[in-house]
Formats: structure tokens, C-alpha cells, sequence
């Protein structure tokens, strides 16, 4: 007698149907018959009879099957706590993520995956993805949610997950700060804050796409590279800059942030998810499960866009 043995004889004798049956355990009529006769043989009892039209358990067969659950039940238990400390003690989840991400995703997608995965060992990385990349590529991060890059290495998968929504950061005395949604007519003129391109070539190329959508360029009053050093010029008054929506979190002392309006051909931010090819971690997979399930529910109020389809 064998566990799978016991598992067909549970599910027949629910059932009382060797078609019905053998269709929930995905197996033929013929092969899950020959097992039941295994289990009698090996018991010296009837467990069932059968006739042309009927199956119904013997007084033996049913006493049998009440214990063959609570078996069933302790040994799927049993195996279900050691899978999990085995991969508890085995693995750690290492997550690199730049700033929007870790502030807009992170939070809720972390939230659902401890409830599967409370034991989980997490270490979370905040970086640019020029800087978190490389260190995916080279085996010291799991996964990265990162703005994609031009060229990506053969090694590595990317998901595109969504374009993130900017918005207008300004000094909290601005003229514009009772404004609900502004456009590029509003603060064309006013002196912008513009991240380095070398460093971030998205969030800069974005700022450069707005302005030229609106048929001028920007007045560039400073170029900072850290979103935290954008935002304090705009709070000292030195000018305004695009930043992610999810930048609204941040505790930043004499800046508001304004929604735009939307833009023709302008979908915002890329954000991606990139991951190495050999990784065997199965934290990796949960968690990408876990953001494929939820993706609507995650994006939601930080992006302008979503794929209707996903491509690896």
C-alpha cells in the first residue's frame, strides 16, 4: 500500500464513479481500477463492489475510507510544513528596485507575498538601474524593478510591467499650487530642474518630450542626478521638475505635486521587471506569480498604460 493508492481510493470513494474519478486524478478507468485491486490485494479485503451500473463501498470500505483521509490529510500537511522550512532555510529573496518602484510597487506586491511567504528572508536594494543591473547580471540580486535598458543582456528576462504617471513637483508657495491638473502652457516658462540623462535617461528624455510636445524647450535652471536633491531645489525655489507619481510619498518639506494633464503620445515612465535566466529561486517565481495575478490592482494610480498582452 502506497499514498497514491490511498489518494485513488479517497477520490473514488467520493465519487462512486471510476469515469468521474479517474478524470479528477487525470488518469484512465482501466489504470485506476488496477490500483484499487492493488489496494484489496494488499489489504486481504473488499473495499468496493461493483456492478454494471453501480459502485459502492463495502461496510469495510467504508470504515477504510474515513482513515484513508485523515492520512491523506497529516501526510499533505506534514510534506506542506517541511517544503516550506526547506525553503525558508534554503533561500533569500534579494530585490533590487530603484526609487519609484520601492515607494509605489514594492509595498502592496511585498504586503501579498509575506501572506504566502511569511517566513521569507527579504533584502531590499534602492539604487538606479544603472547601478542595480549589473549587479542582477552578476548573481547578487534575484530580481530588479528597474526602467528597462536600451540593450539587455541575453542572460536576462524583462517584463514590462507598466509606464509609471509623472507630476509636476513645485515649490509649495508656487502660484500654481491650487491648480487640480496643470498642462505645458501652464509652466513652460518657469525654470526646470532636470535629472542628468547619463544617470537617468528616462526620467530626463521624459522631461525633454514634455516640453517638446508643447512646442518649446525647457528652461534648464539646474541638472541633478538623486531625486531627493531634485526635490530640494524645488523646495528652495529654484525651479520645478517632473517627477513619478509615487514620489507624492516622499516627506519632502515645501513641495507640492501637481497631476497633469494628459498628453498625446506621452505614456510616461517605463518600469520593468528583470530577472537571470538560471535562477532556480522559487521565491523568484512566487513573486512574479503574485505580480501577474495582481498587476491591475498593483499599477493602479501609478500608471497611464498598461500591456494588453505580456511578452518575455
Amino acid at each position: 500500500m502506497d499514498i497514491n493508492q490511498l489518494r485513488c481510493f479517497v477520490v473514488l470513494g467520493d465519487e462512486l464513479h471510476f469515469g468521474r474519478a479517474a478524470r479528477k486524478l487525470e488518469m484512465m478507468p482501466a489504470s485506476l481500477s488496477r490500483f484499487i485491486k492493488l489496494l484489496e490485494d494488499d489489504l486481504g479485503i473488499r473495499l468496493l463492489n461493483r456492478s454494471t451500473r453501480n459502485v459502492y463501498l463495502t461496510p469495510e470500505g467504508a470504515e477504510f475510507l474515513n482513515d484513508a483521509k485523515r492520512v491523506l490529510s497529516d501526510f499533505d500537511a506534514l510534506r506542506e510544513r517541511f517544503l516550506r522550512n526547506n525553503v525558508a532555510q534554503k533561500k533569500t529573496l534579494r530585490i533590487g528596485a530603484i526609487d519609484s518602484a520601492a515607494r509605489g510597487l514594492l509595498p502592496n506586491l511585498l504586503n501579498l507575498f509575506v501572506r504566502q511567504f511569511p517566513e521569507a528572508d527579504i533584502h531590499i536594494i534602492e539604487d538606479k538601474s544603472s547601478s542595480l543591473i549589473p549587479r542582477l547580471a552578476s548573481g547578487w540580486l534575484d530580481l530588479v524593478f528597474v526602467r528597462p535598458p536600451e540593450q539587455v543582456d541575453v542572460i536576462l528576462t524583462t517584463r514590462f510591467i507598466a509606464y509609471e504617471t509623472c507630476v509636476l513637483a513645485v515649490p509649495a508657495q508656487h502660484r500654481l499650487v491650487e491648480c487640480d491638473r496643470v498642462s505645458i502652457d501652464d509652466f513652460r516658462n518657469e525654470p526646470v530642474i532636470v535629472p542628468e540623462r547619463r544617470a537617468r535617461p528616462h526620467s530626463h528624455d521624459l522631461t525633454m518630450d514634455i516640453f517638446r510636445s508643447g512646442g518649446c524647450l525647457p528652461v534648464i535652471a539646474q541638472y541633478a542626478e538623486e531625486k531627493q536633491t531634485i526635490l530640494s531645489f524645488v523646495a528652495a525655489g529654484l525651479g520645478v521638475a517632473l517627477v513619478p507619481a509615487a514620489y507624492k510619498n516622499m516627506n519632502a518639506d515645501g513641495v507640492k505635486y501637481l497631476s497633469l494633464v494628459p498628453m498625446e503620445n506621452i505614456k510616461g515612465l517605463p518600469l520593468s521587471v528583470m530577472w537571470h535566466q538560471g535562477n532556480t529561486n522559487v521565491y523568484v517565481k512566487a513573486l512574479l506569480d503574485i505580480l501577474a495575478e495582481n498587476s491591475e490592482a498593483l499599477t493602479r494610480g501609478l500608471c497611464v498604460y498598461r500591456p494588453l498582452h505580456v511578452e518575455e
